[in-house]
Order: C-alpha cells, then sequence, then structure tokens
C-alpha cells in the first residue's frame, strides 16, 4: 500500500498500476498533488477568484479514479463533480466550466485554420468526405492572419459546463466521434459561412456572437461553412393537394427538410373528410388519421440532420373540418393505438367565428374541403359570408355545439399541452404578407406566421438577442446598442437567404420572394433580474415594451437602408436590362438567378445586387427597386407598421415618422422582420433563460440532448450567498417547495417578489405583456402559458382573453405540473421535484 497526504487528510489506496495516460499516449504515476495543483490554478489565477473547499473536491475525485484512466478523462470526472455540487456553491458551477474548458483546449489545436483544414481532409475510406466548404477553406488560408488574431480563446470560458456540454453533444464539429472545434471555431466559421470574403463583417459578427449579445440559430450553428449550408429553422407547408400525388409530394418534402434539419409546420384544411366519396376509384376516403400516420412514421425514420434528433412536424387544421374530433385525439397517452400518431404535434388556426359561438354557445358546423370549397382560402368577414352561406345551402357534415368541441379541445390541452392555438383572423389581419394571399398556418413553434400554397413552402432564418448583455452593471438597459446589434443581425439574416441551401425549390422560391426573418430574444427573465425589478411589475411591462420597440425600429431600419442601397445599382441594372435582357425570355422562375450577357461592369452591379427576376418584374412595374418582390401593395408599402396594424401607438423613442416616409419611397428589403422563438437549445449555450419567458424554478433537473444536468438560478445564489442567506437547509427548503422561495421563512418581501416562479404568476399578466410586445412583432411569438391545475373554466378565461388582446398565437404549449413527480437530487423521496420538457432543437435561435 501507498499512502498519500492531501491537505491534512490521508489517502490510502493501491500501489499497483496506479498510473495515468497522459495526452500523447505515455503514462506516468498518478499525482494527486498535481490534480490538486491544477484545480488551485484554474480557481486562483482566473477572475473572479472561486471560494472552493479542496479537501472535500479532491477526496470526491480520487474516490473515483482508477488505474489508467486517461488525464483528460480525470478532467472530465472533475467537471461532472464540480457540476454536481453547484447548489452548495455557485463558484462550483464556475469551476466545472473552467475545468472542461481548459480540457477542452488540451485536446484541440488552437489554430482555426489549422483545424478547418482537417475539417476539410476528412475521408471516409477512400473517398473524400469534407465537413467544410472549399469556399471556407480558402477564405481560412486567405485571410488566416487577420482571422487567428481576432480570436479571443478566453471567451471559451464564458460558457458554462452546461453550455458546453450542450455545445459538444451537437454543435461543435466531430471527426471520428471526436471534437475538434472549439468554441471560438464554431463562432468563427459560422461568421465566415455567412459573410463569406467580407471578413470584416465576418469579424464583426464574430465578436459579437463570441460575446453572447446574440447567436444564431442551431441549424445556421450546425451547418454553416459546411457542403451544404442549409441555414434555415423553419418551414410552413401547404398540402399540394387532395389526391395520392399531392399527398405524397408533400411527404416527400417533409422528408426532404427533415433530412437538413427544418421544423415543419403543415398545413392540411384542405384535404377531405373521412367517409367523403373519391370520385376516381368511387370509393370513399378513410380522412385524416391514417394518412398522420404515415407523416407521424417519416417524422420517425427521417431524423434532423442525422441522428441529431427525429423530424418534427406540426399538423394545423381549422375547427370545421369534419375529422377535427379525431385529430385532437392523436397525441393522446391511451386508447387506441391505430388511431393515435404521437410523434406529431397539432395547431389549431382558429376563425374568430368559432371563438364567438363558443362565446355564445352557439351551434357549429363541420364541413368537408372538397363539398364546401374554399373555407380556408378566406378570412375575416369573407369567410363568415362563405361559412354562412354554406349553412343556409345544407353543404355540411355534421351540426355540434361550438362548446362540445371547445371541452374536448381543453381535454386534449390538459393531457397532453397540445394543440397549439393559432388565430386566423388575427394572424392574417396584422401581417404584412396579406397581399400574397390568405395565410394558412404557422410553423412548428407557432411564432412564424407566413403564407404558403402549393407552389411556395415559406422559410424562415432565426437569430436570438442575449438580451442581459445589454445591461449595465448598475441596472441600466443599454437601448443604443440594441438597436445597433439588431442591424448587425438584420444584415446577416439577408445574408443567410442569398448563400442559403435549400432543401427543395419551392422552399427557395418563397424566401428569395418575400425574404422574410425572424428576430427574437433570450433572457428576457435575466434582465428583470439584473435590473432587480419584479417579472410582473409595471416597470418591466415598460422595459418589455421598450425592448422590442428598439427591435422592431432597428430590423425596419436596417431593411429599409439595405434596399435604399441596392436603389441606384437596380435602376442602372434596369437600364441595361431594357436595352440586353438579364434573363432569357423563356425563364418564368420568378426566383431566377439565371442571368445572360454578363459583362465585367454588369457582373459587379449583379454581384452587389443579386436581383430575381420577380425584381426586375416588380421595378417595370414601378415599385421600388430595392425592395423585395412582393413588397407592392403590402401595408408596409402604404407606411402601415406593425403598430398601425394593432392600433397602438408607439413612444417617442425613435423617429416613426421619418422612417415610414423612407420605407414608402425605397422600401424594405424584407416582408418580416420579428418572430420571438423558443430558444431552448441556444439559451443553454448562452447561459439565459429561454426567451421571454420567466423562471420555472429556482432549481431543478433539466434534461437535453446532451444528458441531465443540475440547473440553478444563478442570480438567486449569487445573491442569497451574498446576503449570507445561503445554506443547504435554505437549499433544500427550496427544493421542498418546488423551485420557490415564496413561503420560506427569512427571505424579504422583495426579494421573494424578484425570483417569483411563473407558476405564482398570474397568466393575465403573461398574456398583457405578450400583447404590449405584439405591437412590435411582425410575425407572432412562442407563447407558453402555465396552469398548475388547469380546468375547464381557468383555460377558457385564459384563452378569451389571449383571444381578446388581439394576440396571433393565443398558446403554443400548455405548461402544467406532473401529478407525479420524481424523487428530487441531493434529497430525500419526501420532496418533489420540477418538470422537464422536451425542447424544439430546430427552431431554437
Amino acid at each position: 500500500m501507498k499512502e498519500f497526504k492531501l491537505m491534512s487528510v490521508s489517502v490510502s489506496m493501491s500501489y499497483e498500476q496506479m498510473q495515468v495516460l497522459k495526452r500523447n499516449g505515455e503514462k506516468e504515476d498518478m499525482s494527486f498533488d498535481k490534480i490538486l495543483l491544477r484545480i488551485k490554478t484554474l480557481c486562483e489565477t482566473r477572475l473572479p477568484v472561486l471560494n472552493i473547499g479542496y479537501a472535500n473536491l479532491v477526496m470526491k475525485i480520487i474516490n473515483q479514479l482508477i488505474p489508467d484512466m486517461p488525464t483528460s478523462t480525470i478532467d472530465e470526472i472533475v467537471g461532472e463533480q464540480c457540476a454536481s455540487m453547484t447548489t452548495i456553491q455557485y463558484d462550483y458551477g464556475e469551476l466545472a466550466s473552467r475545468i472542461i474548458i481548459s480540457n477542452h483546449h488540451k485536446n484541440t489545436n488552437s489554430s482555426f485554420v489549422e483545424v478547418i483544414k482537417q475539417l476539410h481532409a476528412v475521408r471516409r475510406d477512400t473517398t473524400s468526405t469534407p465537413l467544410i466548404s472549399d469556399e471556407l477553406l480558402h477564405i481560412s488560408i486567405k485571410y488566416s492572419k487577420r482571422i487567428e488574431e481576432a480570436i479571443v480563446y478566453d471567451r471559451d470560458y464564458d460558457i458554462d459546463y452546461f453550455g458546453f456540454k450542450t455545445l459538444e453533444r451537437s454543435y461543435l464539429l466531430h471527426i471520428n466521434h471526436k471534437v475538434v472545434e472549439r468554441i471560438q471555431h464554431m463562432w468563427m466559421r459560422v461568421s465566415i459561412g455567412i459573410h463569406g470574403e467580407d471578413i470584416t463583417r465576418a469579424i464583426e459578427t464574430y465578436h459579437l456572437m463570441s460575446q453572447k449579445y446574440f447567436t444564431h440559430a442551431t441549424p445556421t450553428l450546425f451547418n454553416a461553412g459546411t457542403p451544404r449550408p442549409q441555414l434555415s429553422s423553419c418551414f410552413l407547408i401547404g398540402m399540394e393537394e387532395d389526391s395520392i400525388d399531392g399527398i405524397f409530394n408533400t411527404l416527400k418534402e417533409c422528408a426532404q427538410i427533415s433530412k437538413w434539419a427544418g421544423g415543419i409546420g403543415l398545413h392540411i384544411h384542405n384535404v377531405r373528410a373521412s367517409g367523403t366519396r373519391i370520385s376516381g376509384t368511387n370509393g370513399v376516403s378513410n380522412g385524416l388519421t391514417p394518412m398522420l400516420q404515415v407523416f407521424n412514421s417519416t417524422a420517425r425514420y427521417v431524423d434532423q440532420g442525422g441522428g441529431k434528433r427525429n423530424g418534427s412536424i406540426a399538423i394545423y387544421i381549422e375547427p370545421w373540418h369534419p375529422d377535427i374530433m379525431d385529430v385532437l385525439e392523436l397525441k393522446k397517452n391511451h386508447g387506441d393505438e391505430s388511431k393515435r400518431a404521437r410523434d406529431l404535434f397539432y395547431g389549431l388556426w382558429i376563425p374568430d367565428l368559432f371563438m364567438e359561438c363558443v362565446q355564445k354557445d352557439m351551434d357549429w358546423y363541420l364541413m368537408c374541403p372538397s363539398v364546401s370549397v374554399g373555407l380556408s382560402d378566406v378570412y375575416g368577414e369573407e369567410f363568415q359570408l362563405k361559412y354562412n352561406a354554406y349553412v343556409s345551402d345544407g353543404k355540411y357534415v355534421k351540426k355540434i355545439k361550438a362548446r362540445e368541441l371547445w371541452f374536448k379541445i381543453l381535454d386534449s390541452q390538459m393531457e397532453t399541452g397540445v394543440p397549439y392555438l393559432c388565430y386566423k383572423d388575427a394572424s392574417n389581419r396584422k401581417s404584412n404578407q396579406q397581399n400574397l394571399g390568405t395565410i394558412k398556418s404557422s410553423n412548428l413553434c407557432t411564432e412564424i406566421i407566413q403564407y404558403s400554397d402549393s407552389e411556395q413552402s415559406a422559410v424562415c432564418n432565426l437569430a436570438s438577442i442575449g438580451l442581459p448583455k445589454f445591461v449595465s452593471d448598475d441596472g441600466v438597459f443599454n437601448y443604443s446598442k440594441l438597436h445597433e446589434v439588431t442591424q448587425v443581425i438584420t444584415y446577416n439574416l439577408n445574408r443567410i437567404i442569398d448563400v442559403n441551401y435549400y432543401p427543395n425549390l419551392k422552399s427557395k422560391r418563397s424566401n428569395l420572394l418575400h425574404r422574410p426573418i425572424g428576430i427574437g430574444v433570450q433572457g428576457l427573465a435575466d434582465v428583470f433580474i439584473k435590473m432587480n425589478i419584479p417579472f410582473c411589475s409595471d416597470k418591466a411591462k415598460e422595459v418589455n415594451r421598450f425592448i422590442f420597440e428598439t427591435i422592431y425600429h432597428a430590423s425596419v431600419e436596417c431593411s429599409c437602408n439595405l434596399a435604399k442601397l441596392r436603389t441606384e445599382d437596380m435602376s442602372i441594372l434596369m437600364e441595361v436590362h431594357h436595352n440586353n435582357p438579364l434573363f432569357d425570355p423563356s425563364d418564368f422562375d420568378l426566383d431566377s438567378r439565371d442571368y445572360i450577357h454578363t459583362s465585367p461592369g454588369r457582373d459587379l452591379l449583379l454581384k452587389r445586387t443579386l436581383p430575381i427576376l420577380a425584381e426586375i418584374h416588380q421595378c417595370r412595374a414601378g415599385g421600388p427597386p430595392g425592395a423585395y418582390s412582393s413588397f407592392q401593395n403590402s401595408p408596409l408599402s402604404k407606411g402601415l407598421f406593425q403598430f398601425d396594424l394593432w392600433n397602438v401607438t408607439p413612444s417617442t423613442r425613435y423617429d416613426w415618422d421619418t422612417l415610414r416616409k423612407e420605407v414608402i419611397q425605397y422600401g424594405v428589403r424584407n416582408s418580416l422582420l420579428v418572430a420571438p422563438m423558443p430558444t431552448a437549445s441556444t439559451s443553454q449555450i448562452l447561459g439565459y433563460n429561454e426567451c421571454f419567458e420567466p423562471y420555472t424554478s429556482n432549481i431543478y433537473s433539466r434534461r437535453t440532448l446532451a444528458g441531465e444536468f443540475i440547473v440553478v438560478n444563478k442570480y438567486l445564489i449569487k445573491e442569497f450567498t451574498t446576503l449570507g442567506l445561503w445554506n443547504e437547509e435554505l437549499k433544500n427548503n427550496i427544493i421542498a417547495n418546488k423551485g420557490s422561495i415564496q413561503h420560506i421563512e427569512g427571505i424579504t418581501d422583495a426579494l421573494k417578489e424578484k425570483y417569483k416562479i411563473v407558476w405564482e404568476m398570474k397568466m393575465r399578466d403573461i398574456i398583457d405583456m405578450s400583447a404590449d410586445r405584439g405591437a412590435f412583432i411582425c410575425q407572432s411569438q412562442s407563447l407558453n402559458l402555465w396552469c398548475e391545475e388547469p380546468s375547464y373554466s381557468t383555460l377558457t378565461s385564459m384563452h378569451f382573453y389571449a383571444w381578446q388582446k388581439g394576440l396571433k398565437t393565443g398558446m403554443y404549449y400548455l405548461r402544467r405540473k406532473p401529478r407525479h413527480q420524481p424523487q428530487q437530487f441531493t434529497v430525500n423521496p419526501s420532496f418533489h421535484t420540477v418538470e422537464e420538457s422536451i425542447v424544439c432543437v430546430s427552431c431554437s435561435a
């Protein structure tokens, strides 16, 4: 036996084979003093200096070591051990991050260009299978000096343990299952993938992302700079046609999009109901359920990006469809398995007329779209006229009470959390795409509201702003910096539209014609805590409004400026086109960029403007030369901003009148701009709370693709530690109270208000804040609602309030506490845990 002395603690273990495997492959005797020195160095040579109980920590580590263990594995054990001790003291969480990042740096190359070369040189057997595009390799070598000088590897330490494990599992690029990218490499890869040879813009984007001011969406982080840069998050598909060809063409499109990590919203209002006659075969339709089961199987089979996650499809249906009752059963956990399709998500596209019929306890008529044609093609008064005419003519399948269907909807929500509720009339009336036709669905996560049909599949490219970065140490929000960063994001998302690899022609056509983007946020709850204001306070509601007014103004202004910058070049090209056409006269593809009769001067203009054929048509029709192709007749073309469509007056913070005049004169580059999305995965990376949501708990467990982790409200633990309140008893009391501090003695009322969790808030306040920012959101928002003990009355009250406030998305998921809860970490089984939730990867920005 050999005895080691460690800080007055004696440790005895077998001497035989107690060696470690170094990173260079050599073995050496295991030294516990080296383990201690490594921990102390990471604690004391970086700021802030950490207060760690070294003896206790090292003892826990030693108990997990085995002979010939790699030194990198020892670092992993230290990181895991520290992460598990975060609830004792938050400094352990900081140390977990430092050790795991330091370990990663030891395991990876510090040169960005060398890593890019490695990723480009990947081979499978004898076949070259580069993970990086030729263009990215070329640019990295050409601008290597500027790139390497710009990268700040120390910023890797700004990512916590939880965030790093998420990046390691899915985001950082691997070779033979070994991660070769560093976090800073990923930020730079994404930046160059977006901006190409515009290295100044790329470095600007790198600095903002690496400092956590914003992040692009998960598909962009996955795929930027790769040979197939599919950077888009959301796809909205219309059922091509109610026929075998139409249904299976749509199924193929869903598979293509899932393959490239896109989330899908599919509207099926036009598919005939069960029992309806099929004229071609003289048979009758089996209805929606068997068809949706095929889509369900496809979602399971074709996963997002090859093994990262199952495909995700949300099915949208209007409540007049005769198969609506069957659809509401498809997600349920019990019942006939032959009538279930649980891997799909379901959303209702609800006309105001249905809500009015529920409110007044009126009859509701179910109609087959093959008989009562065109109901999904109209909204508002036109829908009511058509619906009432079909009722008068007896063209309906069944008459029920509206409340019968309403209660079935609530039953499904209470059991499964869905269907989503999206309001058709508000979504169309308040959309800048209303000139394209009737919008028929949202996306997988209910924040995207775009036009789609059998010829165009809507697409959206996303990014989210890290709002806590704009709060100073003394609790002041920097709206000027937010405005500046939003403009960078707007420019970036326009670049993504142009450099993106599209899964199919229909999605490419839609995106190039209308150029929508989606800017969201994360960490709104963090902002309020850093500003020392309760989430539902009047001050918080004011900050909420100002943040979204700033984002909307900045994005519209940037989009207008982009159109303005194109105006002169496009005007010149129009003159050239008049005498020497840019496009072949036989080319009728509106999104075409197949230019003819090129010359050096013309090529330069084409490279700067990248016009599509439809933009040439708009210019010839008298539209602003620099605008997106379908700008004419949109609300913005008439000077109507989103808040005008809500009949809301903005603050005097920004000069809206001048911007209105410029938009009318020059147009904008994007039909839609703002869409606060769920940010589960990217919030894990940046370390902020999700999107605009309140905290759901102050201590809880979280399971994601990267594994299961303990998550603590870092602000609460830091503040309570400073105040001398944090201890084991208090921690266990918070866990016993399901993450709440409201009923714990010795905590001031001010702290209780500040750290109130969502279950203790009124949904009226959450909906009010949603409506307040909604006036500056030209798409929609992924609005979850929470109800600890839902009932018909509470849900009805909540939903009708959201509808009456004019929200486009009335509800994304209904969140409720589970009736039976698993054993909590660190406490005995008499305590309870907070629920976990599955996160959407595709839409996470």
